[in-house]
């Protein structure tokens, strides 16, 4: 635990895959989780495996035990149903910090809370989870959470998340649905914008395309994070007309759905190119009427 927390006791409220590993790495640095709820077999088993010194309990019974810190790890959506049924039922209480772990949402969820005396937290791991303890060593490489707490709880939010062996990210509230649609369109559309590519390496005849894509991704993906558009390459930021409307024919003979999406990526590629100087504006121009839709003005 970090030198300025002390050992709490702590309900997790949605032993899903955030719930039951956040449970567990704070349990592991020292803290009494000692109720969790979950009624699917799989959260069941969340339980029985990763919290097992956790009793499995109905959301309000655990809110009563967690005399310290209540983790509420449910869908964005039901999120501000749980809080104010929990609040409504009298099952928090005054002091007791409640923190959810939802990246588009912030503090104002958590108002039926706060009202009665509890200290709201919004604590959102940066990390996509799988509920097995592989998620546990990828905490202890250390991740970011983004933050936003009120400022008498900066101290324990900076603790939790040492203990969490992570990185403060503080995030205001009006920031926070653009923080999150920042995520979201990183993660979780790179794993789209993966199958898509697997699929269309399968169309040409690649048996095996994870084997293909596996180098070349994980390079475009460090030298992106490390050198931002300066990583760019290929036949968009070439400029490289008559290539680009190859890729839209064929793609459009085989996988017509996947055509816009492949405009779309392209077109946002090449101006970012444009406003990084990789890509000359008249050098643009033939690129730009094909990802309009207009190949006929390509000249071969």
């Amino acid at each position: 635990m970090s030198a300025q927390s002390r050992s709490l006791t702590v309900g997790v409220i949605g032993a899903g895959r955030v719930g039951a590993i956040l449970g567990a790495a704070l349990a592991a640095a020292g803290h009494h989780v000692v109720a969790a709820s979950g009624v699917s077999a799989a959260a069941k088993h969340r339980i029985a495996t990763l919290l097992p010194q956790a009793r499995n309990l109905p959301a309000d019974q655990v809110a009563r035990e967690a005399h310290d810190l209540l983790i509420i790890a449910v869908p964005d959506d039901a999120l501000a149903a749980v809080v104010a049924g929990l609040a409504g039922t009298g099952s928090l209480h005054p002091g007791q910090v409640v923190a959810h772990t939802s990246g588009a949402h912030g503090l104002g969820v958590l108002e039926p809370a706060r009202a009665i005396g509890a200290r709201p937290l919004a604590l959102h791991p940066a990390m996509t989870f799988t509920g097995t303890p592989a998620d546990l060593a990828r905490l202890e490489d250390g991740i970011s959470f983004g933050v936003t707490a009120p400022p008498e709880l900066a101290v324990i939010a900076h603790d939790l998340v040492d203990d969490l062996q992570g990185q403060l990210e503080w995030i205001d509230e009006e920031d926070r649905p653009l923080y999150h649609a920042a995520l979201a369109h990183g993660a979780n559309h790179l794993v789209t914008l993966v199958n898509e590519a697997a699929d269309r390496l399968r169309d040409a005849g690649v048996t095996h395309p994870e084997k293909v894509l596996a180098p070349l991704l994980r390079a475009a993906l460090e030298n992106a994070l490390a050198g931002g558009d300066a990583a760019l390459t290929g036949p968009v930021s070439r400029g490289d007309a008559g290539t680009v409307a190859k890729h839209v024919a064929a793609m459009g003979s085989v996988a017509p759905d996947s055509v816009p999406a492949y405009l779309a990526l392209a077109r946002r590629t090449a101006d970012r190119a444009i406003a990084v100087g990789r890509l000359r504006p008249t050098d643009a121009e033939s690129l730009l009427d094909v990802l309009a839709g207009k190949p006929e003005t390509v000249h071969s």
